[in-house]
């Protein structure tokens, strides 16, 4: 391990070089680190701005692999990728290529990790090392990093106190902000002490699993679950939310967003609210079938006949080709996917889309419409599956035809598939399982989300638990439990082990929101979500098929993360009673830290409603 001091001015040297101390006690882990505390002194004679920087160098780093939890995995973005976020390449070092957001070394503040953790590996078959630290330090927010000596063939992990960002800040989009710097001035005779661990890493890149459930069993014991409602109330709340805001009975949708603020009107004058809905992911069936299982449960037969009514909307009317359609439009009806390509259906929102009607289906039998769609999606999907088991990322609505087998977003189609039952389904089930295990067990899914393309997300991860979950229930096979655990696993590295910092003068701030338990959306779409709770169930099941109680943990604290912001009265948080946004801003990402997005998203609300209905029927 070498530290280093990076002056305001530019300068970088050893410690005592520049007037620093630097004193290092080493203290073995039960996980097998080591936990480090430095303890610094400043013995120049004029204050001085400095940064502290330990790393640790992995050797023989010729093709190496990054995990910054839920910030960087492997390259982070495919080249080819139309969405421009940090990529990670050998050898780029210069000022072109940071400007495309391509660099051999990257830092970033810490609160941009769902645990500020940085783990690399040398290459295929070979080991690594990872460091992790708390968010904030005596000497403010920290910072992780990586970087690349492509002579030396040398990757090395860093940690940083207080953070640099670097080569270029990233703000959500594609234009580079300039790279950013906390300030800490030392004084003459200052001291301070900071901690970390540091863990030498096997060759398996799934070793940052039992590391990172080592770091969330230490930090949430200062990161207490403080839900505002139970989780009856907040089923109650969301369906309210769901019925009152973003149901329209003409002609039968669930609206993808509605603003806090009524009073709000676009530049045409018109309200803000989004007049649109997809069938599956970000609106449509899933959040639809929530609402009807509550509408059951509780004896709302509101409820129960505005869930019917979306349902019968969706499945009135299906593509040529077979399938859903994508995305309807106020004013122009039934069309395709997010997606550049022309004509495109989205697999994973089509497939999300299905399973959650096979649910409805299963709650309230008897209605044909639904389950001519089902076996129509189904039918046709399975007859385009390929013979070495993938379904298909992206379908043309009209032909059918495959216009992309890139990625994983095929996954959720398992799930699909396995629900219906019957051999022939199943069958498809186990084939498609065999080929995108090789995602899952090269620890990087892709390509779940329509407005992401092919780069890792946390909704990759979802889909997966979905698919291997549901494959062990139909069959019981070690294979597909093992797959599961490691989806599980992957998906859990995007989830906050830790509680962000906020100023007390931001909304998240004042209302000590706690960010334990919300995942990170993505590296490209850096806030905090609710989508984790859609495979609650499964997280549940999960424990029961492995005797492991992490996973169970682990969906309960997600559960009451989100029992925070669902909003319990007309002008909690300037919402209105059952809003819930999409977006928690817990970084320097589309907007302030500690903002929050003032638009209820059906999918956030419905997904909330979701977890809280599989928590109940699972006797949580």
């Amino acid at each position: 391990m070498t530290a280093t001091v990076v002056l305001a001015s530019g300068q970088v040297g050893e410690p005592r070089e520049l007037g620093f101390q630097v004193d290092l006690d080493r203290a073995p882990r039960p996980d097998g680190g080591d936990r480090v505390t430095a303890r610094v002194h400043y013995s120049g004679r004029q204050p001085v701005v400095a940064w502290l920087r330990f790393a640790v160098a992995v050797a023989d780093s010729d093709d190496p692999w990054w995990l910054i939890p839920g910030a960087f995995y492997g390259e982070n973005r495919p080249a080819e990728n139309d969405r421009v976020f940090p990529r990670f390449e050998i050898g780029a070092t210069s000022a072109e290529d940071a400007a495309r957001m391509v660099s051999s070394s990257w830092d970033f503040r810490a609160d941009r990790a769902a645990t500020p953790a940085v783990f690399a590996w040398a290459g295929p078959g070979r080991g690594g090392a990872a460091v992790a630290t708390g968010e904030r330090s005596a000497l403010g927010i920290t910072g992780v990093g990586f970087g690349h000596d492509e002579g030396a063939d040398t990757a090395t992990v860093r940690l940083t106190f207080p953070f640099r960002e670097g080569p270029i800040t990233y703000y959500g989009d594609g234009t580079p902000r300039p790279a950013e710097a906390a300030e800490h001035e030392w004084q003459p005779g200052e001291e301070a002490a900071v901690s970390f661990t540091v863990h030498e890493l096997p060759a398996d890149r799934h070793a940052y699993a039992p590391v990172l459930r080592s770091l969330h069993a230490e930090s949430k014991a200062a990161a207490p679950l403080r839900p505002w409602v139970e989780i009856g109330e907040a089923a109650d709340l969301a369906a309210e939310g769901l019925l009152r805001w973003h149901f329209d009975p003409d002609p039968g949708v669930l609206l993808e967003t509605v603003g806090f603020d009524r009073e709000v009107t676009g530049r045409d004058g018109k309200s803000v609210d989004r007049q649109a809905m997809h069938i599956g992911w970000v609106s449509g069936i899933p959040w639809a079938f929530a609402l009807l299982a509550h509408g059951l449960r509780s004896g709302s037969e509101e409820e129960a006949d505005a869930a019917r009514r979306v349902l019968d909307f969706c499945t009135a009317e299906l593509s040529p080709s077979g399938t859903f359609w994508g995305v309807w439009y106020r004013g122009t009806g039934w069309t395709q996917s997010w997606t550049p390509l022309k004509r495109g259906l989205h697999s994973r929102t089509l497939a999300e889309a299905t399973l959650f009607l096979l649910r409805a289906s299963a709650a309230e039998p008897g209605h044909d419409q639904w389950d001519a769609a089902i076996r129509s999606n189904l039918d046709v999907v399975a007859g385009r599956q390929r013979e070495d088991g993938n379904l298909g990322s992206i379908h043309h609505a009209e032909t059918g035809e495959v216009l992309s087998w890139s990625g994983a977003s095929g996954l959720t189609w398992i799930a699909a598939l396995v629900e219906a039952g019957g051999e022939r389904y199943l069958d498809t089930a186990r084939r498609a399982g065999d080929y995108y295990a090789r995602f899952v067990e090269a620890e990087y899914l892709s390509g779940a989300p329509e407005d992401v393309d092919l780069a890792p997300t946390s909704e990759d991860g979802y889909a997966a638990v979905l698919a291997y979950v549901a494959l062990h229930r139909a069959t019981g096979e070690a294979r597909w439990l093992d797959l599961a655990r490691r989806s599980a696993d992957w998906m859990l590295t995007f989830r906050y082990s830790y509680d962000v910092g906020f100023d007390a003068h931001t909304l998240l701030g004042r209302y000590d929101f706690g960010t334990r338990g919300a995942d990170q959306a993505s590296p490209s779409n850096q806030h905090l979500h609710a989508y984790g709770l859609v495979c609650t169930a499964e997280l549940l099941e999960l424990t029961e098929a492995t005797g492991d109680e992490h996973y169970r943990e682990r969906a309960e604290e997600s559960l009451a993360c989100f029992r925070q912001f669902v909003a319990r009265q007309d002008g909690d948080f300037n919402a209105y009673r059952g809003m819930v946004s999409e977006r928690y801003y817990q970084t320097s990402c589309f907007q302030p830290k500690g903002m929050l997005l003032t638009l209820s998203h059906a999918w956030s609300v419905g997904v909330l409603l979701l977890g809280c209905e599989q928590a109940i029927a699972s006797g949580v």
